[in-house]
């Protein structure tokens, strides 16, 4: 269809229940047929889809698991976990990604790739946010002042006007210095809105708060974006760092992007490292930090601030990266 001078292609969604198999109350097939109409939708085309008894129970199960997500947040039963980023010629630690871990006392451990997604559609992700920032940035004023944390923000606080200061008012709070944080972003999400990212990053720059950029490689920024964003950190996305050895194309990427890291005065680090062959590789090329299972899973608190102390007294010989 026109509109507006432009052609715009138009789609439909179609969810379906029939009876007397999926029932025989017009409320209930009513509503199967949403469920079916909403798996329809996350096809991203025109689909329709017939209702299926798992449907009802995902559904179900994700009403629980938001109820039990919002009562978790309160209680501040999501905890942070510390991976190792590591500096790839000597394997010393000095900074630390926060990747949240839900223990549900029925469930078990729940991964942040399922419960992240209800937090954003439930309107969650701020309390979220704010409670997962707060507890890490508090352990972390407890350690080496020359120890960080990097902290993932989700695309959907890039539109959130209070976000910056909500950040710089918990740093004050327990005390760790800005230059200790890095927020780390995903390319794509900076590239939906350019402004609203910028607007967030100057702010958090001016008082000393790190900015990265992950998945870097997998999006669409140009130059100027990454110029005129002053970032400070770009992360190689792993699917490049896992191909680069075996594959010269993917060898290629990297070398490119590094180049690109390096002419703009960019730290850049790898994610995904798994071995030692992809660590050197890496260093030869110029990559100066990284983090993936060769440097360790993540650690409790306790044992992040254990793993900065061993690293203290062991000699630039000794280092794990070598």
């Amino acid at each position: 269809m026109q509109a507006g001078g432009r052609p715009h292609v138009v789609g439909g969604a179609l969810g379906i229940a029939l009876m007397p198999q999926d029932g025989d109350d017009a409320a209930d097939l009513l509503r199967k047929a949403d469920i079916a109409l909403y798996r329809a939708k996350e096809q991203r085309q025109s689909a329709m889809r017939f209702f299926e008894p798992e449907m009802d129970r995902g559904v179900r199960e994700r009403d629980r698991l938001e109820r039990d997500l919002r009562s978790a947040i309160e209680a501040g039963a999501i905890v942070a976990s510390y991976q190792p980023v590591a500096d790839l010629e000597t394997g010393a630690v000095r900074t630390f990604e926060v990747l949240a871990r839900w223990e549900h006392p029925e469930l078990e451990t729940i991964g942040a790739d399922r419960f992240i997604p209800i937090a954003e559609d439930a309107g969650l992700i701020a309390a979220l946010t704010d409670s997962l920032l707060a507890s890490a940035c508090a352990e972390a004023a407890s350690w080496p002042s020359d120890v960080g944390i990097v902290f993932k923000v989700s695309p959907v606080l890039l539109g959130d006007p209070g976000f910056g200061l909500r950040v710089l008012g918990l740093l004050g709070r327990v005390g760790l210095s800005p230059n200790r944080l890095e927020l780390e972003f995903t390319e794509s999400a900076i590239v939906r809105d350019l402004q609203g990212a910028k607007n967030l990053f100057d702010g958090l720059r001016q008082a000393g708060i790190r900015i990265a950029v992950s998945n870097f490689g997998t999006g669409y920024s140009s130059l100027y974006h990454l110029q005129n964003l002053k970032l400070d950190t770009i992360k190689l996305d792993r699917s490049f760092v896992d191909a680069m050895t075996t594959d010269s194309g993917s060898a290629a990427v990297v070398q490119a992007l590094l180049g690109l890291g390096a002419g703009l005065g960019l730290h850049v680090a790898a994610d995904g490292i798994q071995t030692d062959d992809q660590r050197r590789f890496l260093v030869q090329r110029g990559c100066t930090q990284g983090q993936g299972r060769l440097y360790g899973e993540a650690l409790a608190a306790s044992e992040a601030f254990d793993l900065v102390r061993r690293d203290k007294a062991i000699s630039m010989h000794g280092r794990r990266g070598r």
